[in-house]
């Protein structure tokens, strides 16, 4: 036996040693000293000289455990006492789980395993100071694997100071590993009880009590699209992070413009964090307190703190990628310590979830409408969406873990929280709702990892939810999560994705959610053909650009303290409307990169300026909002032209700053060909030319006069795009809003079909790209014939319509080919 290892062990020496430093070990090690610590060992030999900043520490062994287990004759007492195991039961579970960790707690360590445990953190002490303060954590020799995470199973103790405190610390380590939880997780998962054996890790505390901690993963929790890092934070200690106690700020970054050295954050969103874990000078290790209110209503983290994290996150995927020879992606926990103000990386684990998904499948979820014209019902309780299912079942509100029996499978869990003890019931649950939390809490680990829908951070779910309550639970719309009441009827459908056909005519998208994006682009595409700022400033913005520029002078009082309230984080009101839009348009061009993703500089006519918060004192009161003061005609004019320069900003903010080159700005409403030159000249105006960064420009060719001169708008333009809708009522003479002539529109029309056989033809002459962003080609697939037909270069379709469109025209182009 070997109490504490040295460098110059042999391999064989370190498989009896009692205790081994971070630095001895590596990932080829988890057999040795558990997931956790092999881990840690791993990038502290590895990616310390890259930058990454890593606590030190010390860890207990495999064999450490097993010498305790096998010197007190434990192993034949627990096998008798899980004999008639049956974690279906939960009774059976508490009563064999509680009789399990009481037998290893009144077993006294061996004389040998206290020394050289204690020999150890005196070792740490030298190197910081007296009493130095560690987190002792547990790690299983099977946790944190591909397809098993382990996490939370066992325990862990913060601020633990002093040998007997450390001592003490890792005696409920060992007994953890019999917790109800980790019991019914192994037995779940095909583990045997007497194979795994039990790992401590002894790491120096990062003081992020003073501070702030989270969590992030290399890959996006819900959608797994590969290519974001997500972050969340909050003040204090991690755990309240971990265990859902809290609802964190959330970041979201972009990695492979990150990589080539932009700073590519798409999104971020305000947590309440309302509570932080400090040290206890009391008798506890740890305490939760309020967080100032001034302190809720900032974000955790600065934008350089953020892009750090994700820098790192990126060399730690990359060096476990390079490590195992496959795609790795990483879940990850991170602390800033409030005294050197350094960030360091305290675990990473491989995310489980998503990265052990069959690709070639894709499975959405649907709801089925039986009376069309019913509006959608509204939702009881919203919060944080976690997976992409829709759910429903008999609510179960349960506030106590000691109640968990009550529950029935296929119930609706509603909670203020779960951590590991609710497990049992976690997997029988037909969803999982919860008041606090945000993507990385544990009820959004274990639902994920069970495939359950949950909705965490919620708030209220446990006063507007009761027992016996019918409830359809949809994490399908983006990543908010909606519980409605009743039981409404969906679909889920399956597509195999690997013999789809290629089709010459590109097949684009038309996005209007940016929160949906990074789910869409898994679907077969070739870009995004259009991206509608209305949506991202009527839902995330709310407020009229003119309104931010001059806030001072607004009249309403009411309009004026909403608008505070929504710019709270903002001196400088503009700088909202600047932010919201580039990161909405940066979701959306991030999601398709490199793929173009078109977008449609605002198109809102008047009458709907005006219902945004500020917009009736900035908007006229127009007779046909549909033929007036719109799309291009607003850039250049002076009652306008300062807002015109906010979504310029935004647009450059995501081409220059986070190196999303491939997104094409497009100009709606466009009457002329001078009228295009003025708006393009306003652009400049605001740093952004044609030309330069590749910048491309298109129009979109709507209007007759689009089409007619259509020769003189590609002197103007880069591009086309047709949009049905206007070209149909303009080329017919209608309003599409008017019901008594409805039954006219119809983009089928002879003369509508002309029209655009002849902007197809004059782009193609022009050497122009031309496509289409309409709703005909989705509605109808004979006009999808008809545009392939003639030679478009693109057709672009509402998500729900690309894979039987795709179809349609790989037949009607196969055709051409037999023909």
């Amino acid at each position: 036996m070997v109490t504490v290892s040295e460098n110059t062990l042999t391999q064989s020496d370190k498989m009896r040693s009692l205790i081994l430093w971070f630095d001895e070990v590596g990932i080829a090690d988890i057999p040795l000293v558990g997931g956790k610590n092999a881990s840690l060992g791993e990038m502290i030999q590895q990616l310390t000289p890259q930058g990454v900043n890593v606590p030190t520490g010390f860890a207990t062994t495999a064999y450490a455990y097993r010498y305790f287990i096998e010197s007190a004759g434990l192993e034949a007492k627990l096998r008798q006492l899980f004999a008639d195991l049956d974690v279906e039961d939960v009774k059976n579970l508490q009563v064999r789980g509680k009789k399990a960790r009481s037998l290893l707690m009144h077993t006294p360590f061996p004389v040998e395993l206290r020394d050289a445990i204690a020999s150890a953190y005196l070792k740490l002490c030298e190197q910081y100071n007296p009493d130095t303060d560690v987190a002792v954590r547990s790690s299983a020799t099977a946790e944190d694997l591909p397809d098993a995470s382990f996490a939370g199973q066992q325990e862990s103790y913060l601020n633990v100071v002093s040998v007997e405190g450390v001592l003490a610390a890792c005696h409920r380590c060992f007994a953890s590993l019999f917790t109800d939880r980790a019991i019914s997780y192994r037995h779940t998962k095909g583990f045997d009880h007497f194979s795994i054996a039990l790992a401590v890790g002894v790491q120096k505390m990062v003081r992020s009590d003073l501070a702030t901690s989270g969590v992030m993963f290399s890959i996006d929790t819900e959608t797994g699209f590969k290519d974001a890092a997500l972050i969340t934070a909050a003040y204090g200690l991690g755990e309240n992070v971990v265990q859902g106690t809290v609802n964190p700020d959330e970041y979201y970054v972009f990695k492979p413009t990150l990589k080539t050295g932009f700073s590519p954050i798409i999104d971020k969103k305000l947590g309440s964090k309302e509570l932080k874990m400090i040290y206890d000078d009391g008798s506890k290790f740890t305490k939760n307190v309020a967080v100032s209110s001034t302190e809720q209503s900032k974000f955790a983290l600065s934008d350089a703190e953020i892009l750090q994290l994700a820098h790192w996150a990126c060399l730690i995927e990359d060096h476990y990628g390079q490590t195992h020879g496959n795609y790795s992606p990483m879940d990850i926990e991170w602390a800033k310590d409030g005294i050197t103000n350094q960030l360091f990386i305290v675990q990473a684990r491989p995310e489980t979830v998503q990265s052990q998904k069959i690709a070639n499948i894709l499975r959405s979820y649907h709801f089925v409408k039986t009376d069309k014209k019913a509006k959608s019902p509204h939702p009881l309780v919203t919060g944080r969406a976690i997976g992409e299912a829709i759910s429903q079942g008999q609510v179960k509100l349960i506030l106590n873990v000691n109640n968990i029996e009550q529950f029935q499978a296929g119930d609706v869990l509603v909670t203020e929280r779960t951590d590991p003890d609710w497990e049992p019931i976690m997997k029988r649950a037909s969803a999982i709702i919860t008041n606090s939390g945000g993507r990385t809490c544990h009820a959004a680990i274990i639902a994920r990892e069970l495939g359950v829908p949950a909705i965490v951070g919620c708030n209220n779910a446990t006063t507007i939810l009761k027992t016996g309550q019918e409830v359809t639970i949809s994490c399908a719309e983006g990543d908010e999560g909606k519980v409605y009441p009743g039981l409404l009827p969906f679909e889920v459908k399956e597509v195999l994705l690997e013999n789809l056909p290629r089709t010459r005519t590109q097949i684009l998208m038309n996005v209007g959610n940016p929160q949906e994006a990074l789910s869409l682009s898994a679907i077969p595409n070739d870009g995004v053909g259009l991206a509608r700022t209305e949506f991202i400033i009527a839902n995330q913005i709310q407020v009229h650009p003119m309104a931010l520029i001059h806030f001072e002078k607004l009249e309403d009082e009411f309009v004026k303290t909403k608008i505070k309230q929504l710019t709270a984080l903002y001196d400088h009101k503009p700088q909202y409307f600047v932010d919201k839009l580039a990161q909405g348009i940066g979701r959306i061009a991030a999601a398709f990169y490199p793929k173009p993703v078109i977008v449609r500089m605002s198109d809102f006519k008047s009458n709907e300026y005006a219902n945004l918060l500020g917009g009736q004192q900035f908007e006229p009161q127009e007779e046909n909002p549909m033929l007036g003061w719109r799309g291009a005609s607003r850039y250049y004019d002076p009652g306008y032209q300062e807002a015109f320069a906010l979504e310029c900003q935004s647009i450059k903010r995501v081409r220059d700053e986070m190196g999303l080159t491939n997104l094409i700005p497009m100009i709606p409403f466009c009457r002329t060909p001078n009228e295009g030159r003025l708006v393009l000249a306003e652009m400049a105006k605001n740093d952004l030319k044609q030309g330069v960064n590749n910048l491309q420009v298109y129009v979109m060719c709507e209007l007759p006069s689009n089409v007619i001169m259509a020769d003189e708008f590609a002197e103007v333009f880069d591009g086309f795009s047709i949009g049905s809708n206007d070209l149909t009522q303009l080329t017919l003479g209608l309003d599409r809003d008017s019901s008594l002539v409805a039954w006219l529109f119809d983009e089928r029309s002879p003369a509508v079909k002309r029209m655009v056989t002849m902007a197809i033809a004059s782009a193609k002459k022009n050497h122009r790209k031309i496509g289409i962003c309409g709703q005909a080609p989705s509605d109808y697939p004979e006009f999808a014939q008809f545009l392939v037909e003639q030679g478009i270069d693109s057709i672009s379709l509402n998500p729900d319509s690309v894979l039987k469109t795709l179809l349609e025209i790989a037949k009607v182009e196969q055709n051409h080919v037999d023909n």
